[in-house]
């Protein structure tokens, strides 16, 4: 599929998958819209892509309120005209045992992971719709294909991600030619390392990288590419990508 002209919403765009996917596609000639938190990251990397050609929009966004992500969506139409790919890549990862009860992080799993994705989801389908096409691009992972010790709820969040995944293409494929996507990836270097509180779940996870050779985010950046590109008629459903080197 040709995605010259499209716009795209990438949410977590301020860094690690949701930067690099954002860099992807503007060299695709897809216009941008990169939405996080975290604005002086965002207006940096929209100044790079347009210095390289590209077109892009920094927007400040909070995934887990529904009025900042349809302010957000309402912003990148009216700059852009329309919408056509959604990027759900916000996440949080902090890993802890249940006995920890590191509620607060629990909670903030399930809100930015879960019903993050259903904020930016409600708010771009319509527009999808609308024009009877347009692809949505969910990020879950290999946590949300198998449950690890300590990352429970995490594991949980990803499982629903899939969950949201499949249900929403088997909707709204058949009705609006609405393509989705479910990303898993394995292992990938980001930061969401930096999220984990506990000690030594965080020296574990430091020590795995020296174990194994890490994807980096340009590789996930490569893959939701491919899976935009596809034919109009094909849907590439789920795609689970890990390191090589990666047994588990």
């Amino acid at each position: 599929m040709n995605l010259n002209g499209k716009v795209a919403l990438v949410t977590g765009a301020s860094s690690g998958i949701g930067a690099a996917t954002a860099r992807k596609l503007a060299a695709n000639g897809i216009k941008v819209g990169l939405a996080a938190r975290r604005v002086d990251r965002l207006q940096a990397l929209a100044e790079e892509i347009r210095t390289g050609g590209g077109e892009a929009l920094a927007i400040e966004m909070d995934v887990t309120d529904s009025a900042s992500v349809n302010a957000g969506v309402a912003a990148l139409t009216q700059a852009f005209g329309t919408v056509d790919i959604l990027v759900n890549n916000a996440g949080l990862m902090p890993i802890s045992d249940y006995d920890s009860f590191k509620t607060d992080e629990w909670h903030r799993m399930v809100d930015v992971n879960i019903k993050g994705v259903l904020n930016a989801t409600a708010a771009v389908l319509p527009v999808l719709i609308a024009k009877n096409g347009g692809h949505i691009v969910n990020l879950s992972s290999i946590a949300g294909r198998k449950v690890f010790k300590g990352l429970g709820v995490y594991c949980a969040t990803k499982f629903a991600v899939a969950a949201i995944s499949d249900g929403l293409r088997m909707e709204v494929g058949p009705k609006y030619g609405i393509r989705v996507t479910c990303l898993q990836p394995g292992a990938v270097e980001s930061e969401l390392f930096e999220h984990i509180s506990d000690s030594g779940y965080r020296a574990q996870m430091e020590d795995l990288k020296g174990q194994l050779t890490f994807l980096k985010a340009e590789d996930i950046a490569d893959t939701a590419l491919f899976a935009l590109q596809a034919p109009a008629h094909l849907d590439v459903a789920e795609l689970f990508v890990l390191p090589t080197s990666q047994g588990w």
